[in-house]
């Protein structure tokens, strides 16, 4: 029984890691000080991005076809009906987390989102960056972002990773994760007015949305069967060993009846 119970117990482990996702930091300070090339090939600083203001951080990759675009659209609708004074109250800082993506790509990307915003838009106020010397690591691992690369039989490389805004405090504390592509502009407004303050707030829970992986056969990004697969397989274990539990407690409480009866005998 033992055994069995510590070999489920390992394989649920198993099952459940996964290096892929957000592990929120809730309260913790990025490392302002780290360096990036802009749109216009200078080197800047987070601090410097942010501008002493609460700042919207959100980690893409420029190639992405997965969510990125989808994510980045709909924060540009939200910014466009977001009832705050842009580049004033807040900043939006896009990093670029992919290996050899250039700042043509990041320049076309923000033109691109800057345009659909639907208004006149303080164009300073949004900045799409690129790492420098693994500076979009340092990131991503100061707000818990992590990703796994891909590389397709025909040397295609994409990125499976979640899609979250990460919102600062003016001194870079990390005070709230929208997760999702998504998000209403009163949820966001709320956030940048708490990081103006200076004060952490919860996460409002959704479903975790990974980057689709791209198959180079039918030419499309498909659904990640494998990790859904991998959860239901862990929900599964997890339920049988509450049954075993159980069924455990039951023999136990058996034997011990049945002792109390021999001694009854005797």
């Amino acid at each position: 029984m033992k055994k069995m119970i510590l070999t489920l117990l390992s394989l649920g482990v198993l099952l459940s890691a996964s290096d892929i996702g957000i592990k929120e930091k809730l309260g913790d300070t990025v490392p302002l000080d780290a360096v990036f090339i802009n749109e216009e090939l200078k080197r800047v600083t987070l601090k410097e991005l942010m501008d002493g203001k609460p700042t919207i951080l959100t980690l893409n990759y420029y190639r992405c076809a997965g969510i990125c675009t989808p994510q980045l659209n709909a924060l540009a609708k939200t910014l466009g009906k977001l009832d705050l004074a842009e580049n004033t109250d807040y900043k939006v800082v896009t990093i670029g987390f992919a290996e050899n993506e250039t700042p043509e790509l990041a320049r076309a990307k923000r033109k691109n989102q800057l345009e659909s915003i639907g208004r006149a838009y303080v164009a300073d106020a949004w900045h799409f960056v690129l790492g420098e010397n693994n500076s979009s690591g340092v990131i991503a691992d100061a707000v818990g972002f992590s990703f796994e690369k891909t590389i397709s039989p025909e040397g295609k490389v994409d990125y499976i990773h979640a899609a979250s805004l990460i919102v600062l405090s003016p001194d870079g504390k990390i005070v709230r994760y929208l997760p999702g592509v998504n998000q209403a502009p009163i949820d966001l407004k709320m956030a940048l007015t708490e990081a103006a303050e200076g004060r952490v707030g919860p996460t409002i829970p959704k479903a975790m949305l990974l980057c689709f992986a791209y198959d180079p056969q039918a030419k499309k990004y498909v659904f990640m069967w494998e990790k859904v697969a991998g959860v239901v397989m862990l929900a599964m274990v997890f339920g049988f060993f509450l049954y075993l539990v159980k069924l455990g407690r039951k023999e136990d409480d058996r034997e011990i009846v049945g002792s109390d009866n021999q001694k009854k005998e005797s």
